[in-house]
């Protein structure tokens, strides 16, 4: 008989799972992934994609695809966000800028769906379903939804407006792990698109999980995009425009998490990531002051009195929460 320690090892915002196997002094991650809830094959695909670009993705040892197994490389137990400090910072982005350049230049952009207009409306109707209808209890029937829809297009053309690339579409603190070779180990990539060159660049620097001074933020900003440039990378040649582009794809994104965050909590009975939703808020209101064209949206969130009724509403369910923990 092998003696196996099975242990879990971490969980995600989707269905699959993840458990930690030891076995003769080594360790692999098992990833299971419910057939009828989650398909593996596109993780497959886009690992086999991002391997051939030389990007860090553990290893497929092993796959029982009908059953939604996985064998997986152990990347080690320590992701960006237990990593990342002060001191620490500019080489860890340093590192993972560069590889998300590696993906952006290597990965032909039509090797993995487009993210559409369609796409982009879909997620943005999770802000208005699950944020504001079902967290914070708004009728948003009538001339709100009408003014919703409305800023939703001006962010789906936006969207549309931009040049292409290869888009992992997760790219934050939580999905990199902080490797001793070839850092950073890159997981959570299976739902990658064809976007703007903006989006994985807001995701790892407006991370909704950790915050870092704004002046700090956008002198990283600026020299992804100088290196951007020099590679080919299709941004604005503009340092002024492709800023504006970042806010666009941010407002986007961080409709887009609010919504998923709270669909987390009350479809997936995943209370955590309430929160993360007021720094996601927070960067939100940053980026539709500096965007004239977004001032719609800004004044419809301070209308609605959007952060106050987040405030009160987390603090009761967080309390009622606590209160029913054994």
């Amino acid at each position: 008989m092998v003696d196996v320690d099975l242990q879990p090892a971490s969980s995600d915002a989707s269905f699959r799972r993840y458990f930690r196997i030891r076995l003769d002094g080594g360790s692999k991650i098992l990833m299971d992934a419910p057939p009828d809830r989650e398909d593996c094959r596109p993780y497959v695909a886009v690992s086999d994609l991002l391997a051939s670009a030389e990007v860090h993705v553990p290893a497929i040892y092993a796959r029982d695809l009908a059953c939604g197994f996985l064998l997986l490389e152990d990347l080690g137990q320590r992701s960006y966000l237990d990593a990342l400090d002060a001191d620490s910072a500019s080489s860890l982005y340093g590192e993972a800028l560069d590889t998300l350049l590696r993906m952006q230049v290597r990965v032909p952009p039509d090797s993995v769906p487009g993210y559409d207009t369609a796409l982009v409306m879909q997620e943005l109707a999770l802000f208005d379903e699950w944020f504001l209808r079902r967290h914070l209890g708004i009728d948003t029937a009538g001339a709100l939804g009408k003014a919703l829809s409305e800023i939703f297009r001006v962010l789906a053309e936006r969207f549309e407006q931009q040049a292409k690339v290869f888009v992992h579409r997760d790219y934050h603190s939580r999905n990199l792990m902080h490797t001793r070779v070839r850092n950073p180990g890159v997981l959570d990539f299976q739902d990658a698109v064809a976007g703007p060159a903006a989006y994985d660049v807001v995701s790892l620097l407006r991370d909704v999980y950790i915050e870092w001074p704004a002046a700090r933020v956008e002198e990283w900003l600026i020299e992804y995009h100088g290196d951007a440039l020099s590679r080919g990378v299709p941004v604005s040649a503009d340092p002024r425009q492709f800023l504006c582009d970042v806010d666009f794809v941010g407002a986007q994104r961080h409709l887009k998490i609010a919504g998923i965050f709270c669909r987390l909590f009350y479809r997936d009975a995943k209370p955590d990531y309430l929160r993360d939703i007021p720094l996601t808020l927070r960067y939100l209101m940053a980026e539709c002051e500096r965007q004239p064209a977004l001032a719609a949206l800004r004044q419809l969130l301070d209308d609605l009195d959007v952060i106050a009724k987040l405030e009160r509403n987390n603090a009761r369910t967080l309390a009622r929460l606590a209160e029913l923990s054994p």
